[in-house]
């Protein structure tokens, strides 16, 4: 059967020689594409996916059990879902995803393990209280519409599930996506414990949507990893400026004093170019497979690590609503107008040492403190009138609910992990300095 000059031009059109456009028959692309296309095998050597060990881990789809997630970002086409692609050996398979020059991936798809190979549509997902996907149906019908899964029997998604995200187009608002595109990127970045920020040495501006992502990224540095994909395109010296080029434009956007591991390489099926730094572009894709294999293999540690983290956040924020509501209990008087008070406290926090007591009597940290501004839009939506002090919320039988965070905090989420790992002693988190504890509300059921 004649195969058209420009189907094997799509196939490899930037790398296959020019006789290729002129082979005859299928025999002759497939015996030709043999030779240039990528060897895989250190992919299941380095992740392990022979081990009998691995196939026997046991995944709830619930949110502390659930396999470990690893989500894609970045501009469009810069090889988000050929990575995908590659890793998985989807190359001609019915279920590959669709790759272009061009901005070809609109959807959000989650690719995940099954017994069978199907495509699942985004309101099904949603609707299946089974899985982990049910809180997306709060972004509307437009999203669900835009969401789909895909299943398949596979060793690796036995152990992790990807996330496929659309390029981000610099160029597009979120109004003309038809949902909040920012907010569906936040609930996937919350709930992942990988994120590959790829891009492509030819699409290094940051615009205002990447800007944006990056603030979104705030607090998950450790969980980012930065890809510096289809790197053969280059010549060494070229890819020298490039690689200073992408810290110079994300040094303003990555505050933090050790920045994310950057991984510079080729990933998709074929081979890579020739006269490039091909020994190089294969340690890094090798570290990259053990980095995701560490991800996998400490997957529960870092769940409750993250369980804690939001722990002693919540912490924080139900001391600064206590001590904004007793404030304004404080201040409010028979004549007083309620808004007026309140209106003055929520503008002027520092004037009645708000942040500052906090810090004063519980030892929590002055870099875990939100912004101020924040509680000005978190009062604007939540009247002060509908908060109870933390001292209300204590009964003689059931105690403090801040007792109860602090507990989780200071000895059973530690006590978790050093189940996990019986072999580790378990992190010293039982003193005040450790945790931000200290300041308890006087439960009036029990003597003190």
């Amino acid at each position: 059967m004649p195969v058209k000059p420009v189907q094997c031009a799509k196939i490899h059109s930037q790398r296959l020689t020019s006789d290729l456009l002129f082979l005859s028959t299928e025999e002759e692309v497939e015996d030709v594409l043999s030779n240039i296309l990528r060897d895989r095998s250190h992919i299941d050597e380095t992740l392990r996916l022979a081990s009998e060990e691995n196939a026997a881990e046991n995944y709830h789809d619930g949110e502390i059990t659930s396999k470990p997630m690893v989500l894609f970002l970045g501009p469009w086409s810069v090889g988000k879902s050929s990575m995908i692609n590659y890793l998985l050996g989807l190359k001609d398979s019915p279920y590959q995803l669709y790759t272009g020059a061009e901005p070809t991936t609109s959807e959000f798809t989650v690719i995940m393990h099954g017994k069978k190979t199907r495509s699942i549509e985004g309101i099904v997902m949603a609707a299946d209280s089974s899985r982990s996907f049910s809180p997306l149906e709060k972004f509307g019908q437009s999203f669900l519409e835009k969401l789909i899964g895909i299943e398949m029997p596979h060793k690796l998604l036995e152990r992790v599930t990807f996330v496929d995200t659309p390029g981000i187009i610099e160029n597009r608002k979120q109004q003309e996506r038809g949902y909040p595109f920012n907010d569906v990127c936040q609930w996937f970045i919350d709930r992942a414990d990988l994120i590959f920020v790829t891009f492509d040495p030819t699409k290094l501006d940051v615009g205002l949507e990447l800007e944006m992502l990056f603030r979104q990224l705030k607090g998950r540095e450790s969980q980012i990893r930065i890809i510096l994909n289809k790197a053969d395109n280059l010549a060494t010296q070229d890819l020298m400026r490039v690689y200073g080029a992408l810290f110079w434009s994300l040094a303003p956007l990555i505050n933090v004093t050790e920045p994310p591991r950057v991984y510079v390489s080729s990933f998709w099926p074929y081979d890579y170019a020739p006269d490039t730094s091909r020994e190089l572009f294969k340690r890094e894709e090798i570290s990259l497979l053990e980095d995701l294999n560490q991800v996998i293999e400490n997957r529960m540690e870092n769940k409750i690590a993250f369980i804690r983290q939001h722990a002693i956040r919540v912490r924080i924020h139900a001391l600064l609503v206590d001590r904004y509501v007793q404030t304004f209990k404080d201040k409010m008087s028979y004549f007083s107008d309620p808004d007026l008070v309140f209106k003055e406290i929520v503008d002027d926090p520092d004037k009645f040492f708000i942040f500052k007591s906090i810090l004063a009597k519980t030892n929590v940290s002055k870099f875990d403190l939100p912004n101020r501004e924040a509680y000005q839009d978190f009062f604007g939506v939540n009247p002060i009138g509908s908060f109870k002090s933390l001292s209300a919320q204590c009964s003689y039988s059931g105690g403090c609910l801040l007792d109860k965070i602090e507990k989780a905090i200071t000895s059973e989420l530690p006590g978790l992990l050093s189940s996990i790992n019986p072999g580790k002693a378990p992190p010293g988190l039982s003193s005040c300095e450790a945790t931000g504890c200290g300041d308890k509300p006087k439960n009036r059921y029990r003597k003190n």
